[in-house]
């Protein structure tokens, strides 16, 4: 077909998720739930941090980060598909198809920065705690969080240049809830498959350069806590380490699964990729305070000071 006779994509159709016809009600109840969480949660995370003097230190510095993120990251997605369970469309424009993939990738690749500096972080407090003030001061702290960030909007810009530089004229059904590189680049009316390579390539090495990174930091704490000769002290070394252990493994299972496998299952990415758009940031603030001490001691403060007004009888 000749290209000049072609009629641009002007939007989208969002298929959803294959195989729950009937379930949208259900469905809309459950994403609510954990989206209203994952707002709530990492909103009383972040509150509890500006708020107390006790949690000014870098590893809370980036665990705030880390919470602005999971504010952000479930927004992007989660309310056009709570709408499209609702009835109110499942149309997205070809801009806001773009937006999604941009914003989607920013996020993911910031999110993956920032577990490697909250690891690098770890490793300074364990491996050289004498000298982490100087190390972790405020100045590199700021600059290493301002890094994650603008390199994952460096690395989004990148991604989304590639994918929607193609021609889209023919087919307008996006196997999906949501856009993202690799179910949008079956619509494109060119080979995409450099495209496609390019792409996930540059998600695959990005995510396992990061993996790398906090592997290596984190076989350096181990090897540091063994060193540790009472128990007490390997226990609560360990313990400074487990919340941000367990995110990091709830990052990077969904990433391998949807990005890294060599044969692609649309249901299979679809669960996946819920998990990892609503369920992952509702559990990020659980995680941290029943696995940190401080941050717990405070939310259990800061929810007394509210409750105890609400409980006053005139």
């Amino acid at each position: 077909m000749d290209r000049s006779n072609r009629t641009s994509v002007t939007e989208f159709i969002l298929l959803g998720i294959a195989h729950t016809a009937g379930l949208e009600t259900v469905l809309f109840l459950f994403f609510l739930a954990f989206y209203l969480f994952a707002l709530l949660g990492n909103l009383l995370i972040l509150l509890a941090i500006l708020a107390s003097s006790t949690l000014r230190t870098p590893m809370y510095f980036f665990l705030g980060n880390l919470s602005v993120f999971d504010l952000l990251f479930p927004s992007v997605n989660t309310p056009k598909m709570m709408g499209a369970l609702l009835g109110r469309g499942r149309t997205i424009s070809f801009q806001g198809c773009a937006s999604q993939v941009f914003f989607y990738h920013c996020l993911g690749c910031t999110e993956c920065f920032l577990y490697t500096v909250m690891a690098y972080d770890r490793f300074v407090a364990i491996c050289h705690p004498l000298r982490y003030t100087a190390i972790m001061s405020p100045r590199p702290c700021a600059g290493l969080a301002l890094g994650t960030w603008l390199g994952g909007c460096v690395h989004a810009s990148v991604l989304t240049f590639l994918v929607f530089r193609l021609p889209y004229c023919g087919p307008r059904e996006v196997d999906s809830f949501f856009c993202d590189i690799p179910v949008v680049l079956r619509l494109a009316c060119a080979d995409a498959s450099l495209v496609q390579t390019v792409s996930l390539t540059n998600v695959g090495v990005v995510s396992l350069t990061c993996f790398l990174l906090v592997l290596t930091s984190y076989t350096r704490i181990v090897v540091s806590i063994l060193r540790i000769r009472s128990s007490e002290g390997r226990r609560r070394a360990f313990s400074t380490c487990s919340a941000h252990l367990t995110s990091v493994l709830l990052f990077y299972g969904p990433v391998i699964v949807v990005y890294l496998r060599p044969a692609s299952s649309p249901w299979l990415d679809a669960a996946v990729q819920v998990f990892n758009n609503v369920v992952t940031p509702s559990l990020n603030p659980l995680i941290y305070s029943l696995r940190n001490r401080e941050v717990s001691s405070v939310l259990r403060k800061a929810l007394s000071h509210v409750a105890r007004p609400l409980g006053r009888k005139d």
